[in-house]
């Protein structure tokens, strides 16, 4: 389905005046690890949680794993090249815990970490600035088996492993995210159980956020020291909720999914201190006895920047009595204490995902950020959209994902002259890739990738990017 904002043609922005953005903007494209390396027995790299979950049976579509992925692993210098000619300006990319330290403890695995070295090598030979993630989902399976994030030493597993990657690349890497959305991790991880390690218990995904928090918060402490020069933030994927209607049901809803989604994690990381009402709202739940002295102290550590990721927007109403709640994701148990509300659609265009597509969400999002929360730097480190995709005598003409990019990019700049101090914003994603449970069924990348034969083909999309890139803005409307 087409967007209707259609943007100007591929290829071509008008020579009206555009729309400019800042000097300096930084443009970029993301991805993951396991999403897109491959190798991963190669290199002296163990099992992460999600080689185990997607390797046990109905864990993912048609059983698919990211064994091979992209095999970024082999084609690390290929692929570089294609994000120069893209004229990308920053990569954000994430670092695999179990290659560069096997188990989750003891020393860095030296293969491992040369594998990075060379990334950001050839990223900075390339006029490319590294954008560097420490954890982007993939715990070593072995930090699972001893209990997972709802533990609280992988806290403090994660703030050694934070520092051996900072030895090898902090005199190279200017800016450093410690989490992507950790409500993920901890409420699809260890509450739906439809990401790994595939639990389901509500009390366990609390703890784990919380140790999300707190391994964050250690680790930004540890950098400080470690790489003082260094820009530090955290990426946190936030959604607008919005009420069905003005009904007190509805209202109540919103505000305890607002708590859950966005507020879990904004609160502690910014404020120092939990929602009450969120702390009411999960009284069934737990106790919050996790909660140690000094935790929220280490939690809000004084950050750089923040990061934002942004897909759409949730709609949520109060449950019908006698009704099953309209799931909105595969198991309403990632809103634990909130299992009964319903997430209701509004009949707008989706993507593949059959995510509503709704860009004047991102300016309400990063208005909310700015103007409640913090004045720091902010940068779109995830936006982007699965539309499915064909090749046609070569190409790949994804006008949909185009107009996607074009009326994201447009609120990003209807946001910054509403004062938001948007410094970045990066596309999701660069290529084709390991979709998560959703396996390669679902395609986000603006490089098509023939997964059989590894090859690599720009879309529409892509080009259209790189002369955005080019003008530093788009074209006027």
């Amino acid at each position: 389905m087409s967007n209707p904002a259609t943007p100007p043609a591929v290829g071509v922005l008008d020579e009206r005046p555009p729309l400019t953005f800042p000097p300096g903007f930084l443009w970029g494209a993301a991805t993951a690890a396991y999403q897109i390396e491959g190798a991963a027995n190669e290199g002296g790299r163990t099992a992460s949680i999600w080689d185990t979950f997607s390797h046990t049976e109905g864990r993912t579509v048609a059983g698919h794993t990211g064994d091979v992925a992209c095999d970024h692993y082999h084609r690390l210098s290929d692929d570089v090249r294609l994000m120069a000619e893209l004229g990308l300006k920053s990569y954000r990319f994430s670092v695999s815990w179990p290659r560069v330290q096997p188990g989750g403890s003891g020393p860095a695995n030296a293969e491992g970490l040369d594998f990075y070295q060379r990334l950001v090598d050839e990223l900075l030979a390339n006029g490319i600035e590294p954008w560097l993630t420490l954890y982007h989902w993939d715990l070593p399976q072995e930090l699972e088996d001893a209990g997972g994030w709802p533990a609280r030493d992988t806290a403090a597993r994660f703030a050694d492993y934070s520092l051996l990657v900072a030895d090898a690349l902090g005199d190279r890497v200017k800016y450093w995210t410690t989490l992507n959305e950790p409500w993920c991790s901890a409420f699809l991880g260890y509450g739906s159980g439809v990401h790994a390690p595939g639990r389901s218990d509500g009390a366990d995904a609390v703890r784990a956020g919380h140790h999300l928090m707190l391994g964050h918060g250690l680790a930004v402490q540890a950098l400080r020291t470690a790489v003082p020069q260094a820009q530090l933030g955290v990426t946190v994927n936030l959604y607008p909720v919005t009420p069905a209607s003005d009904s007190p049901g509805d209202v109540d809803a919103a505000r305890r999914i607002d708590a859950l989604a966005n507020r879990f994690f904004l609160d502690p990381i910014l404020r120092g201190a939990y929602p009450d009402d969120l702390v009411a709202d999960l009284a069934k739940v737990t106790d919050f006895s996790h909660v140690h002295d000094g935790d929220l102290a280490t939690i809000s550590t004084p950050l750089d920047v923040v990061g934002v990721n942004y897909y759409s927007r949730h709609v949520v109403a109060a449950p019908i009595p006698g009704e099953q709640p309209e799931a909105y994701w595969r198991d309403q148990a990632c809103w634990p204490g909130s299992e009964d509300v319903r997430f209701v659609t509004r009949g707008v265009p989706v993507t593949d995902m059959n995510w509503e597509i709704d860009a004047p969400g991102l300016v309400e999002t990063l208005r909310r950020v700015h103007e409640e929360y913090t004045d720091l730097p902010l940068y779109v480190t995830e936006n982007g959209s699965a539309f499915v995709d064909e090749v046609v005598e070569g190409q790949v003409d994804d006008v949909d994902r185009l107009a996607y990019f074009d009326a994201h990019l447009r609120a990003s700049h209807e946001a910054i002259s509403a004062g938001v101090p948007l410094r970045g914003y990066f596309a999701w994603s660069l290529m084709d890739n390991f979709e998560w449970a959703w396996g390669y069924t679902k395609r986000f990348g603006m490089i098509y990738v023939d997964y059989d034969k590894q090859t690599r083909i720009p879309k529409s999309s892509a080009r259209w990017y790189a002369e955005v890139i080019r003008r530093n803005g788009l074209a006027a409307q």
